[in-house]
């Protein structure tokens, strides 16, 4: 196992150097992005890529290490999942550095089998930690954590790479789920190093400010969702 001393300001500031550096963050403010809510979007971020550059991965799974020992507490964890299909590598990598073992849930159940919608092992009442690549509205994730709780675990975190943190709403509904979020870097961390590092020009920056400020507005305006149902 191991863990890094950098505080949170610094995981958060070189987590968002690092989706800039590999290409992860897509910008389109033309033809915007539209989510699984409907939400339309001038921005997007693509943290599969992070499997791809082994030096990032290693980083930011150090920097996960640090967030659940500093924030959950290690002993307070039995096991790792991940969510299918993106949150799977993310939460093997954390597992393997935890020392700790991994299941992974599925979509939707199976209809067979006695985990249906859980492989792996899972052991009634053990402690488990859903990781994931990111989230928006926070839906999918209560998702997977209700599956793992009626299979019979315990879950009261979610660890992931990026949080959009762009609705007040996603942490409200995570709570009344028994839940807590944690993430390594959310969208105006990534603005604040792309605009120190003048990453995109100054029209396109204010375009991603303004959805980040009002993104239902933004939304409606662009031929999505002017709403979303948490």
């Amino acid at each position: 196992m191991t863990t890094s001393f950098a505080d949170r300001r610094q995981i958060a500031e070189l987590t968002a150097q690092a989706l800039l550096e590999i290409d992860a963050v897509k910008v389109s403010t033309g033809q915007p992005f539209t989510f699984s809510s409907g939400l339309a979007s001038p921005v997007y971020i693509d943290v599969r890529r992070v499997i791809s550059f082994p030096r990032i991965r290693e980083m930011m799974m150090d920097f996960a290490g640090t967030v659940l020992v500093s924030e959950i507490g290690f002993e307070r964890v039995d096991a790792v999942a991940g969510g299918e299909t993106a949150g799977i590598p993310f939460a093997a990598w954390v597992a393997a550095n935890m020392g700790l073992p991994m299941q992974y849930v599925r979509k939707r159940s199976q209809g067979f089998g006695p985990g249906a919608q859980i492989e792996g092992v899972l052991t009634p009442g053990q402690r488990v930690l859903l990781v994931e690549d990111l989230t928006t509205d926070g839906g999918s994730k209560i998702r997977f954590c209700e599956a793992l709780r009626r299979a019979g675990a315990q879950v009261s975190d979610v660890l992931m790479i990026f949080y959009y943190d762009i609705f007040p709403q996603t942490r409200e509904a995570l709570t009344r789920h028994g839940l807590r979020l944690h993430a390594l870097a959310n969208w105006r961390d990534v603005l604040q190093v792309a605009r120190a590092q003048a990453s995109f020009d100054a029209a396109t920056l204010a375009e991603i400010e303004r959805f980040l400020d009002d993104p239902l507005d933004w939304s409606a305006h662009h031929g999505g969702a002017s709403r979303i149902t948490l």
